[in-house]
């Protein structure tokens, strides 16, 4: 399983299941989460909080692998914009095209 790094210092590490990833992949949440300057800061960890809140709230679909993602990953205690990025760079070099 790998692993990102949730900090600048390196203190801090969470595992990132397949699952965690075929989950982002099936709701497709990076798509336009970055605006066009590319910098991920602690705004866009909200807002892809809430857009994940939002799809769990209108689904009529089980969203089981939602809520274990949110568990596990995005509401992470350690979770902030540093590992927001790692968990992007992972996403994109496991399914790269």
């Amino acid at each position: 399983m790998p692993k990102i790094q949730l900090n600048a210092s390196g203190s801090r590490m969470l595992e990132i299941t397949e699952d965690n990833l075929q989950t982002i992949r099936k709701y497709d949440l990076f798509r336009d989460l970055v605006d066009s300057h590319g910098y991920i800061d602690e705004d866009v960890l909200e807002k892809l909080r809430l857009n994940i809140r939002s799809l769990i709230a209108h689904s009529t679909e089980d969203t089981k692998d939602l809520l274990d993602l949110c568990i596990d990953v995005i509401y992470h205690d350690s979770m902030k914009a540093y590992g927001l990025q790692n968990l992007m760079k992972l996403y994109a070099e496991t399914f790269a095209e």
